[in-house]
């Protein structure tokens, strides 16, 4: 698509385009006009004849029909033309049907029966997907009739590129194609030394798989080694680790010994729910501990990356990626920062002719077009700038905010009036982005126009049609100096009433059509509208995992750490997360790789369509030379292993298109390169492929054909017109495209949660992928944390409801999966994901029974003997030392540990239990909740108060729990201080128990007590309510709990009077 071309908006009901030019000018065309008439049974192009004339199915009336349409109604559908009802006859170059009337002027003898039309056959639109896009465009004919990529061996290209096949008669002799010539001879010998070159090879590796992690390669020249390795914890850091984790389960099992044999007959119920609790909080410590068991760490090697696809004087091989940048709402999500990102994407140090942004708009903003249109102008000054400084990080709201020592030697004079002269550029364009701001602050009645007076297509936010608009690329505006910049286009979604929108996750997948159908990067990196690129060097880091020849072709995805800006200095809401991405994380990557957590990953394309990670190979076994295979004595004689038929079921149906899939099958047997066997059942299977890819990814030939190239780019030889790239754009962003296919199900990101990227890597891990986690030495994305408390529990309540909606689903990692690549130790961790939020009940009541044994004198353990004080004591030991030897082999400080432990219990007394009732709520009566847009930056700008409290549900148990835990607290010391000294062994273990839960709540406590943004009135009025109710009907309206007195009376035999 062409820069200029303007904004294209298109509707998947109207057969035309609306181009708005950048002058103003706006012109309604229809399909036709672009690109020549259109079929009315398929919507495709009628395309040409084989001399050159526009293809005419009804002599009659010249109804317009495409080819294929016309030969499947003639095959297997209706054979009269849709408007005269006249029979179709047949024309030169078709297959005879039944009913034909012999013609002598239009019968062939070469095409009398046809065998490429009856093999390729399919119904409804297209042969090949390459000869749909040539018949579309009116490009050359380009066949592929083998539905596989360009298959790997060894880690090296079979096919380079699309060869044009020839189609083999099996009725004629094979000599006549050149089988038995010494030329064939010739090539058969150099391909036989080619394969006993790379079998030796592997038997000099001593056989080991290629694709083992282990493999210990030998020292070669610097751009043959790895590029990057895996870096195991010392055994020094991790056996300790692992000692203490055996040792603290043997533990706990002698103290569940105790509790159980142990109980308290007194109040038997308390004691029961407290066992339950501690049962319930030690099956989750279990499951938490499986991914922690092999943490490993991991290095690149950049230079490395650049000796082997940046050879001088040659153009880059580095890997095309393309970058998804994904807003909703510009009023709630600051245009300048969405600005900021796309800038650091532009100036990512990486080819420009090999990096594509697409901003995805689903709220279908005019303001955000605009701010788009404003950006792609500062570009043309701020790439060139960091290109020739290498800037660092590339987005200018944070570099110009660092301090920079003009006194020292090594800035240049030129660089130090550049950086002047370009910051009061980039405050000029902070201006005219605050100022578009404010514009959009109040909408016009009449909706927003545009400069000519045309109306804004997506007035109406929830009824539009696709919009797309490529503001820069390689045939558009040029920088400053004269150089190219990255592709960047803007895409709006189709919307309309009755169709399911799937909210971020139906966004995610219309940008992967999109992008596949516009250039088509083999790799893809998501990016959160407030998450810039901090490392210019990012995606080299992805491509030392991506594109290494060993390891690359497993890995589905490269998920990056989260660091975020603007967190207080003691970090009181746990944003940094810190203990779950330098320590849960680290773990998963010694297993198969750490789960996606959205943004800051870089995809592997084809993982995301639902192909199978490829299986390595495995090194051929020695064999006797028996003369007979029937030797009694021989052991070689192995029964093939055959595999269930619940296992053939799913590689045949889950798997959707066999033949098709580019990774998972080797070349097809007695197949030459270039030539095709078209007989019998390959061809009926072919046939059936494709039809499978079209169910699966949708009718757009050209998507289609995009899937089965395993490097990306487009097909060799074809190069679609402009007019068919914006026509399959638009199409394929329809609402309507993805009904009856697998996006949502089985390709893309899977629609069954909010947190939708967490169902994505399972479906890719279950496949057999592996995922790899990195931490550059500089972060390489850095976002925005949550503005305060309240919106910080709307974030914990999002991701806890989107764990409850996985297990009601059919992904569920409890079920499903099984039998496929998915290891069970990784199984284990996603398990874990999906069950936590349920540890929320037990740990609501665990923080209420302080209060209860405060207020009502009972206790949930008995008086301890020595053998329960030893246990009680070991276990506080172990669990002391389980957590100082992680924060110490991860680098996690004390602070940032108390505040992981602090965050356990507020967000599971508040919004994990709000996400459980709320997703048994939408699996029992059906009713879906919204999705909750996080805020993370305040109106002004900058981030408010850490305590600062906003008026929500969230808020309420816990502050309950506070305050009963505090009213318990004073009853308990006024009751001990009554009946002396005898009373004040049990208050010390029920005080702890209280005090426990007062301090992992001091959040809410400061919020409570603090001089400003005190919590609102109407959060503590419910709060007092709830716990003065709860407190009377403990302590005054239960008659049958018994009081705590003093020692027992006994008569004593004397009269005191």
């Amino acid at each position: 698509m062409q820069v200029s071309s303007g904004l294209v908006v298109g509707s998947h009901n109207l057969n035309e385009l609306i181009v708005i030019s950048r002058d103003g000018d706006s012109s309604r065309k229809g399909w036709e006009h672009l690109s020549g008439q259109t079929c009315h049974i398929c919507g495709d192009e009628v395309g040409l004849t084989d001399e050159g004339e526009l293809f005419v199915a009804c002599n009659e009336c010249a109804f317009p029909i495409c080819r294929a349409c016309y030969e499947y109604e003639r095959r297997e559908g209706n054979p009269v033309c849709p408007q005269c009802k006249t029979r179709f006859k047949r024309l030169k170059g078709c297959a005879r049907v039944e009913g034909d009337d012999e013609e002598d002027d239009i019968d062939d003898l070469e095409n009398e029966f046809n065998f490429e039309g009856r093999s390729c056959g399919q119904d409804g639109h297209h042969a090949l997907a390459a000869n749909a896009i040539s018949n579309l465009s009116g490009l050359p004919h380009v066949v592929r009739t083998d539905p596989q990529l360009p298959l790997l061996s060894n880690g090296q290209k079979v096919f380079t590129q699309f060869a044009l096949p020839h189609i083999v008669n099996p009725s004629k002799d094979l000599a006549a194609y050149g089988y038995g010539s010494v030329a064939w001879k010739e090539r058969m010998e150099a391909w036989k030394q080619r394969e006993e070159q790379l079998q030796m090879t592997k038997s000099g590796n001593g056989g080991e798989d290629p694709y083992s992690e282990g493999l210990d390669l030998p020292l070669m020249d610097e751009a043959r080694q790895p590029l990057s390795r895996k870096l195991p914890i010392p055994s020094s850091q991790i056996n300790p680790y692992r000692i203490i984790i055996i040792i603290r389960l043997v533990v706990l099992g002698f103290f569940f010994h105790y509790r159980v044999m142990h109980p308290v007959n007194d109040d038997y119920a308390f004691w029961l729910v407290s066992v339950i609790c501690e049962f319930c909080f030690a099956l989750s410590w279990i499951l938490d501990q499986f991914p922690k068991w092999l943490p490993i760490d991991r290095e690149t090697y950049l230079d490395r990356l650049s000796l082997r696809y940046e050879k001088e004087g040659e153009p880059s091989q580095l890997a095309h990626v393309d970058i998804f940048v994904s807003t909703v709402d510009p009023l709630k999500e600051s245009p300048l920062v969405t600005a900021n990102t796309v800038l650091s994407i532009l100036a990512v140090d990486y080819p420009v002719d090999k990096v594509s942004c697409y901003v995805s708009d689903d709220g279908a903003a005019m303001l955000t077009f605009e701010v788009l249109s404003e950006t792609s102008e500062f570009a043309r000054k701020w790439v060139p700038f960091c290109k020739k400084y290498n800037v660092e990080p590339p987005a200018p709201e944070w570099y110009f905010s660092q301090t920079i020592d003009y006194f020292n030697d090594k800035l240049l004079q030129s660089f130090v009036k550049e950086r002047r002269a370009l910051k009061r550029e980039y405050n000029e364009f902070k201006i005219r982005i605050n100022a578009l701001v404010a514009k959009a602050q109040k909408a016009p009645v009449e909706g927003w126009v545009m400069q000519d007076g045309t109306p804004w297509p997506g007035n109406n936010i929830r009824d539009h049609p696709g919009m797309i608009q490529v503001f820069l690329g390689q045939s558009g505006r040029l920088d400053t100096d004269g150089n190219e910049l990255p592709r960047l286009v803007y895409v709006s979604r189709e919307k309309r009433p009755r169709f399911n929108n799937h909210k971020k996750a139906g966004a995610m997948n219309a940008l992967v059509r999109v992008s596949a159908v516009l250039t088509n990067a083999p790799y893809l990196l998501n990016l959160d509208w407030d998450h810039y690129i901090n490392n210019s060097k990012a995606l080299r880091e992805a491509m030392c995992f991506m594109m290494d020849p060993l390891l690359g072709k497993r890995i589905c995805y490269v998920q990056f750490s989260q660091r975020f800006n603007g967190i207080d200095k003691g970090d009181q809401n746990a944003n940094k997360s810190t203990v779950f991405f330098d320590i849960n994380m680290k773990g998963l990557d010694g297993i198969q790789g750490p789960i996606c957590v959205g943004t800051g990953c870089v995809f592997r394309r084809l993982a995301l369509y639902g192909y199978d990670a490829p299986k390595p190979k495995k090194p051929s076994t020695r064999t006797c030379n028996c003369w007979s295979k029937l030797c009694c004595g021989c052991f070689c004689l192995r029964k093939k292993k055959r595999l269930p038929y619940k296992q053939l079921k799913t590689r045949n149906t889950e798997q959707e298109d066999g033949e098709a899939a580019p990774l998972m099958f080797t070349a097809m047997e007695g197949i030459e390169e270039g030539v095709i066997l078209n007989t019998g059942k390959v061809g009926e299977n072919f046939a059936l492929s494709e039809l499978k890819l079209e169910k699966k990814f949708g009718q757009s030939p050209i998507f289609i054909a995009s899937t089965l190239l395993e490097d990306g780019g487009t097909l060799k030889g074809a190069s679609p017109a402009p007019a068919s790239l914006l026509r399959e754009a638009i199409h394929v962003t329809s609402c309507g495209y993805e009904e009856k296919t697998e996006w949502g199900k089985e390709v893309g990101w899977i629609y069954d949660s909010v947190t939708e990227e967490i169902l994505a890597g399972f479906k890719m891990h279950c496949h057999g992928w592996r995922s790899v986690y990195c931490i550059p030495a500089r972060p390489a994305f850095k976002g925005f944390a949550p503005v305060n408390l309240s919106d910080r529990l709307q974030q914990v309540l999002r991701w806890a409801l989107g764990s409850i909606e996985i297990l009601f689903a059919k992904h569920c990692p409890l079920w499903y999966g099984y039998g496929g690549g998915l290891k069970w130790m990784e199984r284990i961790s996603y398990i874990n994901v999906i069950l936590y939020p349920w540890i929320s009940i037990p740990l609501v009541a665990y923080c209420t029974v302080p209060a209860v044994c405060l207020l009502t004198g009972k206790f949930i353990i008995p008086e301890l003997s020595g053998a329960g004080s030893f246990w009680f004591l070991s276990l506080f030991l172990c669990i002391f030392a389980t957590s100082i030897l992680e924060m110490k082999r991860s680098g996690v400080s004390i602070d940032e540990w108390w505040r992981n432990e602090q965050w356990w219990v507020i967000g599971g007394v508040s919004a994990q239990l709000f996400a459980v009732f709320q997703g048994l709520l939408k699996v029992i009566t059906g009713v879906d909740t919204n999705f909750i847009k996080t805020p993370k930056v305040s109106d002004d700008g900058e981030f408010s108060q850490p305590y600062a409290l906003k008026w929500t549900t969230l808020l309420i148990p816990p502050t309950t729990l506070l305050i009963i835990n505090m009213i318990g607290l004073v009853i308990g010391i006024a009751t001990a201080i009554n009946y002396g000294y005898d009373s004040w062994g049990q208050f010390f273990g029920k005080c702890f128990f209280a005090i426990w839960v007062i301090i992992h709540l001091y959040p809410f406590l400061k919020g409570l007590f603090g001089r400003e943004n005190r919590t609102p009135t109407i959060v503590i009025v419910w709060s007092i309510v709830l716990a003065s109710i709860f407190s009377l009907v403990w302590v005054h309206l239960d008659p049958f709990l018994p009081k705590s007195v003093g020692p027992p009376l006994v008569e004593c035999g004397l009269d005191c009077n």
